[in-house]
């Protein structure tokens, strides 16, 4: 098993980004890497902003809709976590292949704001037409998702220790 490994999104059908990253550990079901912000330039949502400097901690599933990533400054401040809405991701020697399914949450650093988004483009995308089934996972891991951050077993979806929030186990950006 090689450290490095290449993260590719694809939506749609297209790769919609693609970046080198450190792979952390493998479980047999959870792969986890850290990747510095791979976009150009700063992504502000309002609500939190990601931008160059920035360290992902990023878990993905072989056997879950989801994909969960821990969003820190490059100093080690925690920002809180972005969790993609995806199909199982394939994870090969070399990287991992996700599709993502546009549903996402965020989950600030404090547990205190939870928020759904881009149902809109959700439901713009057809998915429920084309594959109900797919469409019902990922609707089905959003709520799981969201019941998870809402019901204190977060830290446990993330391998970590009772009593620790969800990232302080994994330590800051290197």
């Amino acid at each position: 098993m090689t450290d490095r490994v290449t993260v590719t999104l694809t939506k749609g059908g297209r790769t919609k980004i693609s970046y080198p990253a450190e792979r952390l550990g493998d479980d047999g079901a959870r792969v986890t890497v850290r990747a510095p912000w791979a976009a150009d330039g700063v992504r502000d949502f309002g609500f939190v902003r990601f931008e160059p400097g920035d360290v992902f901690v990023e878990h993905f599933w072989r056997d879950r809709w989801f994909a969960v990533k821990e969003v820190r400054t490059g100093a080690g401040v925690l920002k809180g976590w972005y969790c993609d809405i995806t199909r199982p991701a394939d994870v090969r020697e070399d990287g991992i292949l996700v599709e993502d399914l546009d549903l996402d949450l965020w989950v600030s650093a404090d547990l205190a704001d939870v928020r759904r988004l881009d149902e809109d483009e959700f439901a713009a995308s057809g998915l429920a037409g084309r594959d109900p089934e797919a469409a019902r996972a990922a609707v089905a891991a959003l709520d799981e998702l969201e019941d998870l951050v809402r019901s204190g077993g977060f830290a446990q979806l993330l391998g970590e220790h009772p009593g620790h929030a969800p990232g302080d186990a994994l330590g800051g950006a290197s």
